[in-house]
């Protein structure tokens, strides 16, 4: 698949005659990336759909409030991230999911799951990430997964680098505890 410089996507997204173009090959350029942030923070394939199908939806609402200041990936992970984390607060608040369901069901949900392509360690990784405080779990991912830098995490998420950096040591820790115990 080709992908469209940003500068180009950024004129195309611009122009009202090409604003419709511009965001289909926007979305096809970047579906796949954002769902994988996606889905590592709400976990199911189902979830994430409807989270990105949602986040796409915001991001052509405020295309007009983009200003081309960041890269297009960085708008719209700040979009889908927060649309994934809004979800995840409405689901806390459920009465049929318990969090000791959320963390303990994880790696069987997930070994489950005919969308899910990895083993029983990575299930227990997932677990693990789940079990962290929303900011760590958040910058855990983007950082091991999405080798995102501090910089834009923190245009992201609106935090200070070293309170990132601070945030994914900690993660990291709990996450080596955490397996641990299976040793």
């Amino acid at each position: 698949m080709s992908t469209t410089d940003d500068n180009q996507l950024k004129l195309l997204l611009q122009d009202p005659a090409t604003r419709r173009k511009g965001f289909e090959v926007m979305v096809r350029q970047y579906s796949e990336q954002l769902y994988w942030q996606v889905r590592r923070l709400v976990i199911t394939h189902e979830d994430s759909n409807d989270v990105l199908q949602n986040a796409f939806i915001k991001a052509w609402s405020s295309l007009d409030s983009f200003h081309g200041d960041s890269k297009l990936i960085t708008w719209l992970s700040r979009i889908a991230i927060n649309e994934a984390l809004d979800f995840l607060r409405k689901q806390k608040n459920r009465p049929t999911l318990s969090a000791d369901n959320i963390e303990t069901g994880i790696a069987n949900q997930l070994m489950a799951d005919e969308y899910f392509d990895g083993d029983e360690k990575e299930a227990q990784l997932q677990q693990a990430i789940a079990s962290l405080p929303e900011v760590q779990r958040t910058v855990f991912l983007l950082r091991y997964y999405d080798d995102m830098k501090y910089s834009d995490i923190s245009k992201t998420l609106g935090t200070s680098e070293g309170a990132l950096k601070a945030s994914y040591h900690i993660a990291v820790k709990k996450i080596t505890e955490f397996f641990k115990q299976f040793d």
